[in-house]
């Protein structure tokens, strides 16, 4: 099917020229097939030993526009009150350490809290169970101090404990280090998505608030 050019000429239809590309295309090819590619796949996969390189991961992190603070553990609490404001109420899993909230009003998923009460909290405090270095990524898997998935998807703003030992340098380390039975979630900063003309929009999918704990 064709149709009339505004200078007289004719041109294809959008289906018949799409296809008229594509014969040419494979026409071209069945007379010189390209050559096969070989992708390197020797990834490393050996877990971390010794100590990664917190700092790398410090800076990675605060590229995400995530906030950073290196604490002690005596201190977390005063800090989670100061970023939080002494009225707020903080989510926290039933396994949080003590010192980790004294003095904070807390709201613990035990018995386990409705999706409403979530989203009224002011914040969600968890720990985690890897920190990545390169990429600044920061792996939750519903273990000890994280609580279940929903705890740090509501909240609009979320504090993370990170210890140094949680902390590799690579991905691959990050894998080697998780297992494979628990639901995982990466946190690569606050959320946000720049999928509607290529405009940052923070808190879509998650916390639009990230403050990282290294511990």
């Amino acid at each position: 099917m064709v149709e009339p050019h505004a200078r007289g000429r004719f041109a294809m239809t959008g289906t018949d020229g799409r296809a008229a590309v594509l014969g040419r295309i494979r026409s071209a090819l069945a007379a010189v097939p390209p050559q096969p590619v070989t992708v390197p796949r020797e990834y490393h996969r050996e877990p971390l030993s010794g100590p990664a390189d917190v700092e790398r991961f410090a800076e990675a992190v605060a590229e995400y526009r995530a906030r950073v603070h290196r604490v002690a553990a005596s201190d977390i609490a005063g800090l989670v009150r100061e970023l939080t404001g002494s009225d707020a109420t903080v989510v926290v899993p039933p396994d949080v350490p003590a010192e980790w909230i004294t003095g904070v009003r807390i709201l613990s998923d035990d018995p386990v809290l409705t999706v409403e009460q979530l989203d009224a909290a002011d914040a969600v405090l968890t720990g985690c169970a890897v920190g990545i270095a390169a990429t600044g990524t920061i792996v939750l898997d519903a273990g000890a101090t994280q609580g279940r998935r929903a705890l740090t998807l509501v909240p609009d703003h979320h504090i993370c404990v990170v210890r140094t030992d949680q902390i590799v340098d690579i991905v691959p380390q990050g894998f080697a280090a998780l297992g494979t039975e628990r639901p995982l979630t990466f946190i690569s900063g606050p959320s946000a998505t720049s999928d509607i003309e290529l405009e940052r929009v923070e808190g879509v999918h998650g916390p639009r608030t990230l403050d990282v704990l290294i511990l």
